[in-house]
């Protein structure tokens, strides 16, 4: 088979638990998924990436800042199905905690949040782009994750139904 699913994966705002649990997922599957996924974007795995023109891409945590938010943009700009993987990216918690600070803890974060070019809050990531689906837990549900990734491998034609 010539033509593998392009897959990327982004970690934003969040532990990276659901990273990890890929990574550890990677360890029972990689002989499978070696003929079927081209990792075209995967900072955790490698050092050359690439973001354009993906089929799928996994993005992990919540939006905090304006580099995150215009990041996510282009990502999804860059592929045909996004998904949200992780509580912080479908719901925006618990990386959103300052969300919900006191006027008082707010005002002595306020040089931080202006340092680093902060949103004024923690967003999901489907209240800055659209999401095609989502995966949540935190970690990520593994095998809710596997029967995804096998329902997008059949819909991208690249395993029978």
């Amino acid at each position: 088979m010539s033509r593998k699913l392009r897959v990327g994966w982004f970690s934003f705002t969040c532990c990276e638990d659901s990273t990890m649990v890929f990574i550890e997922l990677m360890n029972e599957k990689f002989f499978e998924w070696r003929d079927l996924l081209d990792f075209r974007y995967f900072r955790t795995l490698k050092g050359r990436n690439d973001m354009t023109d993906l089929d799928i891409a996994f993005v992990e945590g919540a939006i905090s800042n304006k580099k995150e938010e215009e990041t996510v943009k282009k990502i999804r700009q860059n592929c045909k199905k996004l998904v949200a993987i992780g509580s912080c990216a479908c719901t925006g918690a618990p990386a959103n905690q300052r969300n919900f600070f006191d006027q008082s803890t707010k005002e002595e974060i306020q040089f931080i949040l202006d340092r680093f070019e902060h949103r004024e809050k923690v967003s999901q990531l489907s209240d800055v782009v659209k999401v095609d689906d989502f995966i949540s837990g935190c970690p990520m549900d593994e095998k809710f994750f596997l029967s995804k990734l096998d329902q997008y491998l059949k819909e991208f034609g690249l395993v029978h139904a």
